[in-house]
């Protein structure tokens, strides 16, 4: 990744020479540098040779749909402690926000399987996954409702618009001490889906919603911004024991 004097971000292609506003940096250049390293275009700006972690490379990654933002996927990880060689069960892949970071959450003895049933989202997702250079991480192009393929799982999350419909086989799927973990728009669906998980003999139900507010430092004070990150969905935690 490359960075200008203006913080913004840009990814780079392989033998390709690197064009901006602020200029011209050679393929040759970048082929010779290192992490770190400080290149100048033939305008004289400065870019920086950054490697980039898996929010920059989510944030510069080709989307063609919403994804799920990092208030959201921190308080997942978060909440269900998910660790290295874990196993993990995704749907409704999208772009492969979380599943990205689920793979780099769980590293290279963990795997993570994402369910996508649009084909388009599917393969966009896939080329996120092999730009990104992350080989944990299994893309099916199938409708969960079929069936979840895999056992002994250790996280099961669902961004789906009837999550609750398949938790019988969630349940099936999950390891004991596993956790079934559902991203909610509406509160209707975040409801039904504490009764359903009640209902299964899941435990330690939760719903949460988090909500993102800045602080902006001035010379006379600090104050919170004006704009926060407020409601973009509920989660909805449950655990298999």
């Amino acid at each position: 990744m490359i960075l200008d004097e203006r913080g913004k971000k840009y990814l780079l292609k392989e033998d390709c020479e690197f064009q901006s506003d602020l200029g011209i940096v050679t393929k040759e250049q970048i082929a010779n540098c290192e992490i770190g390293d400080e290149l100048k275009s033939h305008l004289d700006h400065t870019f920086k040779i950054v490697k980039p972690t898996v929010n920059d490379f989510i944030d510069l990654m080709d989307r063609r749909c919403s994804i799920l933002v990092k208030k959201d996927i921190g308080t997942v990880l978060a909440y269900t402690g998910l660790g290295s060689g874990d196993r993990v069960v995704d749907s409704g892949t999208g772009a492969g926000a979380i599943a990205l970071n689920f793979g780099n959450v769980v590293g290279d003895t963990g795997k993570v399987y994402t369910y996508e049933i649009r084909e388009d989202f599917a393969k966009v997702a896939q080329k996120n996954i092999e730009t990104f250079g992350i080989n944990n991480i299994e893309v099916k192009n199938k409708d969960i409702k079929e069936g979840i393929d895999e056992q002994n799982i250790d996280l099961v999350f669902l961004d789906l618009p009837k999550p609750f419909e398949i938790f019988e086989d969630v349940y099936e799927s999950l390891k004991v001490g596993g956790w079934l973990a559902v991203y909610a728009p509406y509160i209707d669906q975040a409801e039904i889906a504490y009764r359903v998980a009640k209902k299964l003999n899941f435990y330690n139900i939760e719903i949460l919603e988090t909500l993102e507010r800045g602080l902006e430092v001035r010379p006379h004070g600090v104050r919170p911004k004006t704009r926060m990150v407020g409601h973009t969905g509920y989660l909805v935690f449950a655990r298999k024991l």
